[in-house]
């Protein structure tokens, strides 16, 4: 692992813990009053034209918020519409809640190659706006529910967690919601 991040996660190990969520706004109010997270930073829609839903073309619509509590950040994705998706599916399949864990990953491609051969299964892959793709994993282990998400930890990505962390450092309650940054 070695290199540790600006938000302190390192390169390599779990960074992020993500939940599908019915409603966004009370999952983060959840969160801030009973958790310790927070502020969030909300994203109302992300649907890039470069996602992929196993191998299909993805339209399915979602909103992100992300917040940190201590070094881990914290997602919360609630689905907008009905179309096909990795977090429609945990939906169907346990209900609302636990969704993925996020890996930071110095080379996307190489690492899902390598989870590829561990037997892990590319379930969806999406293009990011802080550089590169993201790809949800599954099927590696029967002992870990939910999906495996390699983030590209890209200088750009870096710097956007980093700033997120560091809002939540000292954080007096004040603007609890805040634009994605």
């Amino acid at each position: 692992m070695g290199q540790v991040l600006g938000f302190g996660q390192p390169m390599g190990g779990i960074i992020q813990t993500a939940f599908v969520v019915e409603d966004v706004h009370a999952s983060i109010a959840h969160f801030q009053r009973d958790c310790g997270a927070g502020p969030f930073f909300l994203l109302d829609h992300f649907l890039g034209p470069d996602q992929f839903y196993r191998g299909a073309p993805s339209t399915a619509d979602v909103a992100i918020a992300m917040g940190f509590a201590g070094h881990m950040q914290i997602e919360l994705i609630q689905p907008l519409d009905e179309n096909p998706s990795v977090y429609r599916e945990t939906i169907e399949q346990r209900g609302y809640g636990f969704h993925h864990f996020g890996i930071a990953c110095a080379d996307v491609d190489d690492a899902l190659a390598a989870y590829e051969a561990r037997g892990y299964a590319l379930a969806f892959k999406a293009a990011v706006p802080t550089g590169g793709s993201v790809a949800y994993l599954e099927g590696g282990s029967a002992a870990a529910p939910g999906f495996v998400e390699l983030i590209p930890a890209t200088p750009g990505m870096d710097a956007h967690f980093t700033s997120m962390w560091q809002a939540a450092q000292g954080w007096d309650g004040t603007d609890p919601v805040r634009p994605f940054i």
